[in-house]
């Protein structure tokens, strides 16, 4: 017998949204668990944000689910610190998503290994067939999401609240614990409760990705200026997150739709 799903609308999560707006994450989380149960997953490459709501939700449900996708680039610390977390966190149902091999080997022998430098549509196109495909796959049959957004990361996510409705997804619900946290906040959570950190900050990195598309951050940059830092005037989005206010939205579907029309997909 099939769950029923747990449905709202944008005026329940309007209201939502307010109540929970001052809620500290473990409320916010707790209140997910409870509502979704098992159509509720973190979905994370395993950074800052994405680890201190993994630890918290592990205090309140061990067998959480944890989707994270294997872009086919990522640095090898990132592959290494993936059996980090497992060996933590012993009970929780990790899900490793992966791009679908054919599209890759299309774009690849189409465009080349390095695409991704020649334009910002090639850019999110190669995002779109590593990344964001893989995860609207994963998420299909979820009800929610949690993610580690922050209002603080950048320009496009400073209007964000604690839990929305997802429109690029089936208006599933992204629920977003630390919104209103900061990354020192952040931080020192991850410092009082030992909880394992990517190796990759030591080296003087603050956002994550793929390892041709990352890179450390420079004294007085932005923490979201290490992605993509050959671009210019370009979201700093991969299409995962906000690709309509984030001004992306126009480079996507020329990607997607180009592709599209060559490629038949």
């Amino acid at each position: 017998m099939l769950k029923e799903r747990v449905v709202f609308d944008d005026l329940e999560i309007g209201q939502l949204a307010v109540d929970l707006d001052d809620q500290e994450p473990e409320d916010v989380i707790e209140w997910a668990l409870n509502t979704f149960g098992e159509n509720v997953a973190i979905v994370t490459a395993l950074q800052a944000d994405g680890m201190a709501i993994l630890d918290m939700a592990y205090q309140m449900s061990p067998e959480v689910r944890v989707l994270t996708v294997d872009t086919g680039r990522l640095p090898p610390e990132t592959l290494a610190f993936v059996d980090d977390v497992r060996r933590r966190y012993p009970l929780v149902r990790f899900d490793v998503r992966r791009p679908d091999h054919g599209e890759v080997d299309a774009m690849v022998r189409r465009n080349g290994t390095e695409l991704f430098r020649e334009s910002v549509e090639n850019r999110l196109m190669c995002c779109q067939i590593r990344k964001v495909r893989p995860l609207t796959q994963a998420l299909e049959g979820l009800d929610a999401w949690f993610t580690g957004l922050r209002r603080d990361q950048w320009a496009s996510r400073a209007a964000i609240t604690k839990v929305q409705l997802d429109h690029d997804h089936d208006g599933i619900v992204k629920v977003n614990p630390l919104a209103d946290w900061s990354a020192e906040e952040v931080d020192e959570y991850l410092r009082e409760f030992d909880v394992p950190v990517h190796p990759l900050y030591a080296q003087g990195f603050t956002s994550i990705g793929c390892q041709p598309c990352t890179r450390p951050v420079r004294d007085g940059e932005d923490d979201r200026a290490g992605r993509w830092w050959w671009e210019s005037d370009a979201p700093k989005e991969c299409g995962m997150h906000c690709p309509i206010e984030t001004g992306g939205f126009e480079h996507e579907v020329h990607a997607i739709l180009g592709e599209a029309n060559e490629d038949g997909y």
